[in-house]
């Protein structure tokens, strides 16, 4: 069963500086059909104006992925990080016990277009960790590419969750192909283009819950850029 979450129908909240859409309920957007998905609990994708951004804030219990599509962010935390995510590279934070953290668009005149996605963690109260990576488009080019995981496989970031992370481009009229275990579940994100799932068409920002299928076949109609979740 394929439940498509259209990207029109997600809650939208415009801060001026901040853009942003929310798949799952999150900070005043509550939807009580849409909570969450297996260990899935935030898919926002936000637009930060330039010189903006979110200020020092806290977190815990919590595994958040981030990605940036366009622009760059910059981000600080309490345990003595501070990097700049560009588009290709995946940042994991772990936040466990606590954490303190801000993420700003250090750019003059160019927004930011990212993706942050939290999961929630198997366990509470894991220490604090952080990764970041980059991973090249020729690995992801018409394949699925394993950018986070438990067992940190194929040399994928460290999630402390039952789920793996495949990111992949897909050139018009090209497909993948990837096979679903029994009992396991996945969520599937657009992030650019037009795609089909097992038939299904989905847009630019849609995102599908996927239970009870056993394979998944994901065909572009445009060039196009999919996250897909393989999830307890």
């Amino acid at each position: 069963m394929i439940t498509r979450r259209p990207a029109q129908a997600r809650g939208h909240k415009n801060h001026g500086w901040l853009n942003a859409n929310h798949t799952f309920s999150f900070g005043s957007y509550y939807d009580p059909q849409h909570m969450q998905f297996r260990a899935l609990r935030v898919m926002n994708e936000d637009f930060v104006s330039p010189g903006k951004g979110f200020g020092t804030h806290p977190h815990d219990n919590m595994e958040i992925v981030t990605y940036v599509l366009e622009g760059a962010l910059e981000h600080r935390d309490s345990m003595g990080n501070g990097e700049v995510l560009r588009p290709g590279e995946f940042q994991r934070m772990s936040a466990g016990t606590g954490i303190t953290h801000s993420e700003f668009n250090p750019s003059k005149d160019e927004p930011v277009h990212l993706y942050q996605i939290w999961l929630l963690p198997e366990k509470d109260g894991i220490t604090p960790s952080y990764e970041q990576k980059r991973f090249p488009d020729e690995g992801r080019h018409n394949e699925l590419r394993l950018v986070a995981s438990r067992d940190q496989a194929e040399g994928s970031l460290l999630i402390h969750t039952d789920a793996r992370v495949y990111l992949a481009t897909i050139d018009q009229g090209q497909s993948v192909t990837r096979p679903v275990a029994a009992g396991r579940y996945a969520w599937l994100q657009v992030l650019r283009g037009s795609v089909t799932l097992n038939g299904q068409p989905l847009e630019t920002s849609d995102g599908a819950a996927i239970a009870n299928e056993t394979s998944l076949t994901i065909e572009a109609t445009t060039d196009a850029e999919v996250m897909l979740f393989d999830l307890a």
